[in-house]
């Protein structure tokens, strides 16, 4: 016999003996009402308090976490733009040092041969000199009448000769001095091309100063609500992070796929001079790790190459003078190239290798190697490939420290901000799971209310029929007992 049947009144008659124990063990529940209240309300509780405090510990920490992070990424901004406006200061001064510091001069020259060109041009446009006096008495002679003197007409004659002498005289005279106008004029035209370049030039400059200027005022404007911590800032830092951190995880990418090419391009040479069958730890061969050493090493030599050129600065070197940076620039530079000469050996190791393994199988096959395939140009084009490779994938390797620095830096605001979203709503489940817990205690009293519901109703009875019976007048029957409505409170 089990031990629930034991406890059974009639184990033959299963749903009476169950009857009759619930309804012996009724009184025992209502007399321990209260007692069970408390126990659950304590209980639940003991449950949600908890973890409604872990909410708003989890809700505060977030809240703490964002203010760093915006402290974070203002400094970031700040510096940045401090650095850009440093930058557009140092190109507009360079500018005005290279092309406009002898402008007052270049002005001074301009504006004098401006002056001299005026001066030419309006002598050149001067009228001829008025007729003398005399003029008028060969006028009055000539209104003389033609007469049979022979004397007046050789006067007329001698003066009709002496003013076609004088005029032709004054006409070339005047044609000279307008013809070297004309060639001072001639002449002044390569230097106002030249000044026209010189101004061309200068406009340029100085459309190229104006745009600087407002780039400068640009980020002074972004500077000053950097400063003011405002949030179109933060949204604004925090938009050009994203983007930054996914496209420097792009560029991450692509050179991962190079460094996996460059990974099987080396390995098989490398496992020849290993040896392909030595493992180090568990199922990696040595081959493997030499070859990762290599490329790790070859990016290695490329993050100090940029970090000493000064692309990234994910080293603090402010304090190596510039000839040491030259000397670790000219060092990093010079492993970097022995190591890819070590990999165009490879490649041309490889490549006999893949070639003594085509003449290993074909032997086994029992066919001939013949020379003419062996030797024939098809195979020397992926040789020369594989030499390219070899050579150019170290150097490509070496810039990947540009958008790893930019990955690093955007990436602290990108995990700081998931971080944040993350903390965030781990506060927000513990305070639904705490609502809930809640809600199941108050569930549970109701339902442990719900098993003693028949002790329940008499007492409500007995406690709503004193005081009616006691409002009622002498004389009227108090038979009529009534429950109170859903909703009501018992005093």
């Amino acid at each position: 016999m089990n031990s629930w049947q034991a406890l059974m009144i009639w184990p033959e008659n299963l749903l009476l003996s169950l009857l009759v124990l619930f309804f012996a063990a009724v009184p025992i529940l209502y007399g321990a009402r209260q007692a069970m209240h408390s126990l659950l309300h304590a209980m639940f509780r003991g449950i949600s308090n908890p973890l409604r405090l872990l909410s708003r510990w989890l809700f505060k920490t977030a809240d703490t976490l964002r203010e760093r992070n915006k402290l974070v990424l203002l400094s970031r901004g700040s510096e940045e733009i401090s650095h850009s406006i440093v930058k557009e200061f140092d190109r507009v001064t360079n500018l005005v040092e290279r092309d406009l510091h002898g402008y007052p001069a270049l002005q001074r020259k301009l504006m004098d041969e401006i002056t001299r060109i005026e001066e030419e041009f309006q002598k050149c446009g001067e009228v001829p000199p008025p007729p003398p006096e005399w003029t008028k008495a060969v006028a009055a002679i000539a209104k003389i009448k033609p007469s049979s003197d022979g004397l007046v007409e050789r006067i007329l004659e001698d003066i009709s000769n002496s003013i076609e002498e004088i005029y032709e005289k004054v006409t070339a005279e005047y044609r000279e001095s307008s013809k070297q106008r004309h060639n001072i004029l001639k002449n002044f035209m390569p230097f106002w091309r030249s000044v026209d370049r010189t101004l061309k030039k200068v406009d340029k400059d100085l459309t190229g100063m104006q745009q600087s200027a407002a780039k400068i005022d640009e980020q002074v404007e972004k500077y000053k609500q950097i400063h003011a911590k405002s949030e179109k800032a933060e949204h604004s830092l925090t938009s050009s992070s994203t983007i930054l951190f996914v496209i420097s995880l792009l560029a991450i990418m692509i050179a991962a796929g190079g460094a996996f090419v460059n990974f099987w391009l080396i390995e098989r040479p490398m496992a020849a001079m290993v040896g392909g069958s030595e493992y180090i730890v568990g199922d990696i061969q040595a081959s493997y790790l030499a070859a990762m050493v290599i490329i790790l090493f070859e990016t290695l030599m490329g993050l100090f190459l940029m970090e000493s050129l000064g692309y990234t600065h994910l080293f603090p070197l402010n304090n190596i003078n510039n000839r040491m940076r030259r000397w670790l620039a000219w060092i990093s530079f010079g492993i970097l190239l022995v190591l890819a000469g070590v990999e165009v050996a490879l490649a041309v190791m490889r490549d006999m290798i893949i070639s003594a393994d085509i003449a290993l199988k074909q032997e086994l096959a029992g066919g001939a190697v013949t020379a003419a395939v062996t030797n024939s140009w098809a195979l020397d084009i992926p040789k020369a490939a594989q030499m390219i490779l070899g050579f150019t994938l170290p150097f490509a390797l070496a810039f990947v420290a540009i958008p790893l620095e930019y990955l690093i830096h955007s990436g602290r605001t990108v995990f700081g901000a998931l971080l944040v979203l993350g903390i965030r709503g781990l506060g927000f489940a513990m305070r639904f799971i705490s609502s809930m817990v809640h809600q199941i205690g108050k569930g549970t009293e109701h339902l442990y209310d719900a098993v003693i519901f028949l002790p329940l109703i008499i007492e409500r009875a007995v406690l709503n029929r004193g005081p009616r019976q006691a409002a009622l007048p002498p004389g009227s029957s108090g038979s009529v007992a009534a429950f109170p409505k859903h909703g009501e409170h018992v005093l």
